[in-house]
């Protein structure tokens, strides 16, 4: 479960800036005359692919498009022909949220209600009147029952709950972990799982009483719950377990819920880690999910186990493939899945042969199909013997493409920002290696600005990704966005240091327990070998971050011995023995900082790796950005690392974001952000 502590990839945050830029959404420039601005961030339709449909002639996909001024989104639902690419705006009454799309059926959510169309969504019928608040709606492949996600009060938490005659009171009362996840306090509150038959419209919470959620909070959503081909249950996931437990553990399990019998059966008992993503082959005979060996270790490696339903005998058929699935599907003709994982500094597809019979001494041969400098971040569906994908890279949002299975060949079949990226100048992106400090090789990642002149000298930041075991690849952000800072005149060199996915297991692990160690000393010498080109203004390097990078830049802020004039960490690690007293998911702090500072012995972070321990070494300018709402790297961080900055002499700047958890999602906020950001390096850096 990768998003666990990932800055800089999925959040979809704008970060707008003031100064040099001259272009606004409204109005674009001429062909290739401008440089990216936070305007045009802003103005671009994003991306997504929702389905393919059954005989495989359309894909389906909606685009998003957010008005910054107003902070409303608009989303649009359209068709496209796989085979000659004309596309159709799929518009629903009133607005309806299409769900589901089966053969002859389509159902649709809107205001409580579940609506059904026989004829591809031109009329809708009304079904089911009985979903006030539901969050998640799932429809039976047979259209009898619809299953439904629903918070519940079962623990009273809050003085309202406990003490009625004191309307008024905010008090909170907890005696167990896990009080606080994410940007959300406990209330008490639980998403349980409805089950409803569509016909006489009988309702019942199936995990009734049981201080659980499902999906999983805060990241699950649809994909927590599928229904099997055959109409007879469905598999849902789910941690059962509460307070210091759940802090304590990433083991999530699969369970089947049999309609007939009303029991509910743990499919994956005995698999300690997280299994997450299940998903029937078109026949149901088979499952496959995502599962991960070690609980406690979110950044596991995540292999596709299938399993046989009748046997229930499972098989890890990416066991021995030296990488981490990120999302798969099944082939339509049941014999391979597709997926796609980190590969060298970018995300590509991938397809392995599933055994008809599950052996442990089967050795699934897995094949890497694309090879482009881009992401493929996404597996829309199959159709017309191509794989539909969603695919980006540093200079480029997120479109559809189809793939040849075969060959690799790609083609592009979505075309929303076309019209924006005709007037923008593009930057040069390169993949460099170097030698570390032990004889490895380190890869880095060197964006460009768009008018690149090799005579002339730049200032250059070293970007700090966060995760810290997520991937630095192609990836597009509309906050950490390397094409807009690139614009700024800036050259950025983005390192997959240790911990990166997509070089190896081994370096993926390499990370743990050693944050302060060779990963910074990786981040040392990618911006001292760098530094060795001409067109390098040396006197103006700065180093940037967030998450695990706001940590790194925090670090290097006290080993760096004056390479860097400035440093930006937006809710960085600053002192890891506070960070360890009010951080929620302790499962992660025990297993990538070694547990707690009273461990006897205490864990070697504590000391050596902890940057609040080097602050009288600090010399450079530092801004610091905090969310108020971040309790995963909480408040005291960022006010502590300013407050440590002030009194040890330096300049300093302290965004601090009140509404905003680890990232910033409201778009004004980042706006703000933006324009702090940009202002800072100038005054600092330029």
């Amino acid at each position: 479960m990768k998003q666990t502590f990932n800055l800089a990839r999925p959040a979809l945050v704008a970060l707008l800036a003031l100064g040099t830029f001259r272009v606004s959404a409204q109005a674009p420039a001429k062909a290739q005359t401008e440089h990216m601005t936070p305007e045009l961030l802003w103005s671009l339709h994003r991306v997504s692919g929702t389905a393919v449909s059954r005989d495989g002639r359309y894909a389906y996909y909606s685009t998003r498009t957010t008005d910054w001024k107003t902070e409303k989104t608009v989303t649009h639902q359209y068709r496209i022909n796989i085979e000659d690419g004309t596309k159709k705006e799929w518009t629903t009454e009133a607005g309806k949220t299409i769900t589901q799309r089966y053969d002859k059926m389509w159902f649709a959510y809107y205001d409580n209600f579940l609506y059904k169309s026989v004829d591809s969504g031109a009329t809708w019928q009304e079904i089911y009147t009985k979903l006030q608040d539901a969050e998640n709606v799932w429809v039976s492949p047979d259209g009898q029952y619809v299953a439904y996600s629903k918070d519940v009060l079962v623990k009273p938490m809050l003085g309202t709950d406990i003490n009625s005659d004191l309307p008024n009171t905010t008090a909170k009362v907890y005696t167990d972990l896990d009080y606080r996840h994410w940007d959300t306090w406990e209330d008490g509150k639980f998403s349980h799982i409805f089950l409803a038959n569509i016909k006489d419209g009988t309702a019942k919470d199936l995990m009734e009483d049981e201080p659980y959620d499902c999906p999983q909070k805060p990241f699950g959503g649809a994909e927590d719950l599928v229904w099997s081909p055959d109409n007879k249950g469905f598999v849902y996931v789910c941690k059962k377990k509460f307070g210091k437990e759940y802090a304590l553990s990433t083991n999530t399990d699969l369970y089947y819920y049999d309609i007939e019998t009303g029991k509910t059966t743990n499919w994956t008992e005995g698999m300690p880690g997280y299994d997450m993503a299940p998903a029937f082959n078109k026949d149901g005979k088979k499952l496959a999910w995502l599962s991960m060996g070690r609980d406690g270790y979110e950044a596991d490696k995540n292999d596709i186990v299938v399993m046989d339903v009748a046997s229930m005998k499972r098989m890890n058929i990416t066991a021995k493939w030296d990488g981490t699935v990120n999302g798969f599907i099944w082939s339509t003709n049941n014999e391979k899945i597709y997926f796609n994982a980190p590969l060298e500094g970018t995300e590509q597809l991938f397809e392995v042969p599933v055994p008809a019979k599950l052996s442990d001494k089967e050795n699934p041969v897995v094949n890497n199909i694309t090879k482009g400098k881009y992401d493929v971040t996404g597996i829309v569906g199959e159709g017309g013997g191509e794989v539909i994908v969603t695919r980006c890279d540093m200079n480029h949002s997120a479109e559809i493409f189809a793939v040849k299975p075969k060959y690799g060949d790609m083609r592009q079949l979505t075309h929303e920002n076309d019209a924006t990226y005709q007037h923008i100048k593009m930057s040069k992106t390169e993949l460099r290696s170097m030698t570390t400090t032990d004889g490895a090789t380190l890869h880095a990642w060197i964006i460009y600005p768009p008018d690149f002149d090799p005579a002339k000298k730049y200032p250059t930041l070293l970007y700090c990704q966060g995760g810290p075991q997520s991937a630095l690849s192609q990836f597009y952000s509309v906050r950490w966005n390397f094409q807009l800072m690139a614009a700024q005149g800036y050259i950025i060199v983005a390192p997959n240091r240790r911990g990166m996915p997509g070089w190896g297991v081994k370096w993926n692990e390499e990370i743990s327990k050693d944050w302060g160690g060779l990963p910074i000393q990786d981040y040392l010498t990618a911006i001292d070998e760098f530094s060795k080109e001409p067109f390098v203004d040396k006197s103006r390097l700065g180093c940037v971050g967030a998450s695990y990078g706001g940590y790194s830049v925090y670090m290097l802020a006290g080993v760096h011995n004056n390479r860097f004039k400035t440093f930006i960490a937006h809710d960085g690690l600053f002192d890891l023995k506070s960070w360890y007293g009010t951080t929620e998911e302790l499962w992660f702090a025990n297993w990538d900082i070694g547990g707690p500072f009273w461990k006897d012995p205490a864990p070697l972070s504590y000391d050596r790796y902890n940057p609040v321990n080097f602050v009288n070494k600090w010399t450079a300018p530092i801004m610091i950005i905090q969310g108020g709402l971040d309790y995963r790297v909480p408040i005291e961080q960022g006010l502590e690392a300013f407050q440590a900055a002030k009194l040890h002499g330096l300049n300093a700047k302290l965004l601090y974001l009140p509404n905003e958890n680890h990232w910033v999602l409201h778009p004004q906020n980042g706006i703000a952000w933006q324009r702090e950001f940009f202002k800072w390096l100038d005054e600092t850096l330029k």
